[in-house]
């Protein structure tokens, strides 16, 4: 149990450095809230386009008739900095932890050209077989691109 005399460290913005891969983000008018900012439930649709985009992309995740699927089990984001409509957002994406049939994923959020990140946050996928639901080893090409990314 914490002691109640510490104070818990808050999160800090990380560094574009810290990341291996960037993916464009153009936000939407739908994205604004009232408060004029993209909604806080916006980033975390964010993070999915990033992570699965990127893994469509590179020919390792099929929605649609892949064997394997990635399941979302934890999400987590901290808010440093607003972002919103007409902003290009740039998501960087690295891997925090290799399972053998899970992934951790973190991702931080960018104006385009910041340093650092408006949000980061990290979600966990772990992959399974799509008609059972159970979980499976990473396939080998999937592992070999997430390995890029660590």
């Amino acid at each position: 149990m914490a002691d109640a005399t510490t104070t818990p460290t808050r999160p800090a913005p990380l560094a574009r450095t810290e990341f291996r891969h960037f993916v464009p983000i153009q936000t939407r008018w739908m994205d604004n809230d009232i408060y004029g900012h993209a909604n806080n439930v916006v980033y975390y649709s964010w993070f999915d386009t990033a992570v699965n985009g990127y893994l469509i992309e590179r020919g390792v995740l099929d929605i649609h008739a892949g064997a394997v699927i990635g399941l979302v089990i934890e999400t987590q984001c901290n808010y440093f900095a607003p972002l919103a409509f007409p902003e290009a957002v740039e998501a960087g994406l690295r891997v925090a932890h290799l399972g053998r049939s899970s992934v951790r994923y973190q991702v931080g959020l960018f104006a385009r050209g910041s340093d650092r990140c408006a949000a980061a946050g990290h979600f966990v996928h772990v992959y399974v077989d799509r008609a059972s639901r159970r979980p499976v080893p990473l396939p080998a090409d999937l592992q070999a691109v997430l390995t890029g990314l660590l």
